[in-house]
């Protein structure tokens, strides 16, 4: 190869080149940007999950704790936590030989992920009493059962507030 070879040698990328490769880059991106949406609403779904199963465990620990004795209940219900708060706080052992050991059922409630920012930081739950029907779920005097009170509709098409 001569100088004037070497010397007349295209450089960098031509018109075309740089157009085809934004093409490709554009068509690629909006395949992966619904991927990464639908990525994240099964996120958030699993979310709602694992915070549903921690607080209906909870729940029913409380209401086993009431049918062992472990738990006074001092208006004789039905047995399930008069809220959730009190879940975290903690009730006294009533067969603990000194009356002063406490049962914690959750650390903190878990928020809902599909509930509004204002109201995620209080865990945003939709609750339901013993004496009110599942399908038109009322609070009550008890916290019998915890629903979303999202209006979405999950990926397998089931309302959120039906889980």
């Amino acid at each position: 190869m001569t100088l004037l070879q070497v010397m007349r040698r295209p450089r960098g990328f031509t018109l075309i080149e740089m157009l085809v490769t934004v093409t490709i880059v554009g068509l690629l991106s909006t395949i992966a940007f619904p991927m990464l949406e639908l990525a994240a609403k099964r996120s958030h779904e699993q979310e709602l999950r694992d915070a549903l199963r921690q607080i209906r465990t909870a729940l029913d620990s409380y209401k086993q704790g009431v049918d062992e004795g472990r738990i006074v209940e001092e208006n004789k219900g039905s047995g399930y936590p008069p809220s959730l708060e009190v879940l975290v706080s903690g009730v006294v052992d009533a067969k603990s030989p000194n009356k002063s050991q406490m049962i914690y059922f959750l650390r903190r409630i878990p928020p809902d992920p599909f509930a509004p920012e204002s109201e995620a930081t209080g865990g945003g739950w939709g609750l339901r009493s013993y004496a009110s029907p599942p399908t038109n779920p009322q609070a009550g005097a008890d916290v019998f059962d915890v629903y979303s009170r999202s209006e979405g509709t999950g990926l397998n098409g089931v309302a959120y507030r039906d889980w």
